[in-house]
């Protein structure tokens, strides 16, 4: 009964949950019609490795309307400020102490919104470099559909045996949790944002009460994109114009990705993570125990058939990122490693070690 149900789920994922597989759209490059001032804002922590050619890149744009690009320099003490260089376009501002109840990364873009006058603003990450482009495309894609906010799940890095193995995963479990056909469709609820590259009318932004309405939130960018959908469409692409230069070279760097806020995600709740745990454990370990520990009847094919509709689903986003189909067979050990971070997410939170990053912590904030 339990491999049954296996197996509806896996047909209602791959005929009925928004094409998630499909690994699309892509944002293409375009030349806009309206040209409004865009400011792209940058908070940065501690990320002297990676922002000099993230501005670069940034300060390279090929716009033909004005923009100018807001780095927040978030209480850097490795030089990050420096490194970023100088430019008539680039201000830097230096952040000032976090207030309780506020994320780090959202009170240093509410920071650079409020040094901001355009009437659009590119809210962007600071280890994530651009196609000249870039800018013009999301602005094209923007203005032409009449859109509220343009976001998109960059290229990430994917060079180290680690990455190869668990970062195409990562998007394809977003696209899973998310459909972007649904995010993009006005009359689906589903609602989700890549936080690396959000571009954002100010009015939108200013209609759901600004950064402030979600100041607490460790998740912005699937929390913005709720908020901003309730009132106006949005869009959620990939995109080959730009590209994350942050390296997950071992393992432990993904699991720590991902146990940063995968329990925040279920807002902190045992149940949920128990419902989580079970509902994972049907999707990605009954049909592989089937398939290897039932002998050779109608069980094992069964769950040979599932894992090979598992894998299909997972060829398109192992094509994006230029890694071989073959990994698509260790689908259930990756979705395994991702529940343990999970576990590893809720463990931190019990133990009153709550989020951390770039040496700041959250344990006392809520989602």
């Amino acid at each position: 009964m339990i491999l049954l149900l296996a197996f509806a789920i896996w047909l209602y994922l791959a005929f009925l949950h928004g094409r998630f597989w499909d690994s699309a759209p892509e944002l293409p490059a375009a030349v806009p019609l309206e040209t409004p001032q865009v400011d792209i804002i940058i908070p940065a922590r501690d990320e002297v490795e990676t922002i000099g050619p993230v501005i670069a890149s940034l300060l390279a744009q090929d716009y033909a309307g004005p923009f100018r690009v807001i780095l927040v320099d978030d209480n850097s003490t490795d030089g990050t400020a420096a490194a970023a260089g100088a430019d008539p376009r680039l201000t830097i501002l230096t952040g000032a102490p976090k207030p309780a109840g506020w994320s780090g990364k959202l009170w240093a873009l509410s920071q650079g919104v409020a040094a901001s006058e355009a009437p659009v603003i590119l809210f962007a990450d600071a280890d994530i470099t651009h196609d000249p482009r870039h800018l013009a495309s999301l602005v094209a894609k923007m203005t032409s559909d009449r859109l509220d906010m343009v976001s998109e799940m960059v290229r990430l890095n994917c060079a180290s045996r680690a990455e190869k193995f668990l970062i195409p995963a990562f998007i394809y479990f977003f696209q899973m949790l998310y459909p972007f056909a649904r995010v993009n469709d006005p009359r689906s609820r589903v609602a989700a944002a890549a936080g690396g590259t959000v571009l954002i009318k100010r009015a939108a932004l200013a209609r759901i009460g600004g950064l402030e309405a979600m100041r607490e939130a460790l998740i912005d960018d699937v929390t913005l994109a709720g908020k901003v959908k309730q009132a106006g469409p949005i869009y959620l692409g990939h995109s080959g114009l730009a590209t994350s230069i942050r390296p997950y070279p071992a393992a432990r760097d993904i699991w720590d990705m991902i146990a940063r806020t995968a329990f925040t995600q279920l807002r902190y709740s045992a149940l949920l993570l128990a419902g989580t745990i079970i509902g994972l454990a049907l999707v990605w370990l009954v049909f592989p125990f089937a398939a290897l520990c039932t002998g050779f009847g109608w069980r094992a094919a069964l769950g040979l058939a599932i894992w090979a509709i598992a894998a299909l689903t997972y060829f398109p986003t192992l094509d994006r990122y230029r890694v071989h189909r073959a990994y698509a067979i260790a689908l259930p050990a990756i979705a395994l490693f991702y529940m343990a971070a999970t576990i590893g997410s809720a463990c931190n939170h019990w133990l009153g070690r709550g989020a951390k990053w770039k040496s700041r912590a959250y344990a006392g904030d809520k989602a």
